[in-house]
């Protein structure tokens, strides 16, 4: 338990940085244009938002300016593209080099003195002293695009099922066995996650768009394909908890503690892979965070529903690694101890430490909507992971009492 206390202790210290983290004057990050090996001071300044952008161009800015634009701002955005050349900005791909294709517009850039245009011969380069995470949202395969998080999602659960699938020959169970368990972890999954979402931080969608809350849609204002793009980690947890005892009961006819202790693991590892997948996303981001930290990074494909585009820490990344971490210790306690035949310690542990984690890097989180439970200074997602821990904590001690034979 030493270990698990000083992982804590970690993750607490990198809530300090939160203390003195810089203000940004006019929602500016600092960066250099090396401009044919000439140094350019420049202001960095992104939006995912049309009337931000708009709005943006009729301010007097006295800097030079690279203005990084979302991948969603596409022909529609022609007025606007129009206004900012019009007042002498210039299209840049991502190479920096000029262009007209709207397809291919990545950067606005505008400098005081008209020495410093860029064209075709140009040399540029940007640096910053922090990180600058502008992926592309998924792959193209022509007549649809695999996006990453779902891609993360399918490797998560492709894990998972290779993972259980090595525990039940471990275990002696027949595999016939899995199929009914992955099923019942998917639709707890994603259905649980789906609606513990919409019942802790956006529950007005009831009433505004009923069937967006069950279907990956739109109705309002008009009907748009949308996938599932709001999800709560506490309202799966809930769902998969009834499903796996569903299963136990009626289908493997086990000690519902022996299966949790076994998809702990495999929930560890699949939500490790679920936070890269935020992290590709641009959501779940951290607070604003000096631009000297280590762990500073601008995501210009972020929502403006989480504050102004300036450097943050990745917490996605923060919780991805605690999660795989968690995977790799319960993985060698089931192998290589017997805590295994301790039912419900394993899965006591799980709980423990992953809301632990979540718990501790919420304080850099920004919120993920309308904190409708808030206490003491801790927002929705940490007051909901401390009954967790309890019912962890407990399960441990309880656990001497369901030891089985090896």
């Amino acid at each position: 338990m030493k270990y698990i206390f000083k992982i804590f202790f970690l993750i607490s210290i990198l809530n300090i940085q939160n203390i003195v983290a810089q203000e940004y004057k006019e929602n500016f990050s600092n960066g250099t244009l090396n401009i044919n090996g000439k140094e350019l001071p420049i202001k960095i300044f992104s939006t995912s938002s049309g009337q931000t952008l708009d709005a943006f161009a009729d301010e007097p800015i006295k800097d030079n300016i690279l203005v990084f634009l979302n991948q969603d701002m596409n022909e529609n955005f022609s007025p606007i593209f129009t206004k900012y050349q019009e007042i002498g900005y210039q299209f840049l791909d991502k190479n920096f080099q000029p262009t007209q294709v709207i397809k291919d517009f990545q950067y606005l850039y505008k400098p005081l003195d008209h020495k410093n245009l860029i064209n075709e011969s140009t040399k540029v380069t940007l640096h910053t002293k922090f990180m600058i995470w502008n992926p592309t949202k998924g792959i193209n395969l022509g007549f649809f695009t695999l996006h990453f998080y779902s891609l993360m999602f399918v490797i998560a659960f492709g894990l998972g099922f290779i993972v259980m699938k090595k525990i039940y020959k471990i275990d002696n169970i027949d595999e016939k066995y899995l199929e009914p368990l992955l099923t019942w972890t998917i639709l707890g999954t994603i259905f649980g996650a789906r609606i513990g979402h919409i019942l802790f931080y956006q529950p007005e969608l009831f009433k505004q768009d009923f069937w967006a809350v069950f279907l990956p849609i739109r109705t309002k204002p008009h009907l748009e394909f949308t996938g599932f793009s709001g999800l709560a980690s506490h309202g799966a947890t809930i769902a998969l908890i009834g499903t796996t005892l569903y299963y136990s009961l009626k289908i493997l006819k086990k000690n519902p503690l022996w299966v949790y202790d076994r998809i702990g693991i495999v929930v560890a590892l699949g939500g490790g892979f679920v936070r890269i997948g935020n992290f590709f996303n641009s959501e779940i981001i951290g607070k604003i965070s000096g631009e000297n930290s280590f762990f500073a990074m601008l995501f210009p494909q972020m929502s403006d529903e989480y504050g102004i585009t300036v450097p943050r820490y990745p917490s996605q990344l923060f919780e991805a690694v605690g999660y795989f971490l968690l995977f790799g210790l319960l993985w060698f306690l089931y192998n290589f101890t017997n805590k295994k035949y301790q039912q419900g310690w394993l899965f006591g542990l799980f709980f423990t430490i992953l809301w632990s984690i979540r718990f501790f890097v919420e304080f850099l989180k920004e919120s993920q909507g309308d904190e409708f439970i808030s206490f003491a200074g801790l927002n929705t997602g940490q007051i909901l992971s401390i009954p967790f821990i309890i019912a962890g904590i407990v399960l441990m001690v309880i656990s001497k009492k369901f030891v089985i034979k090896q």
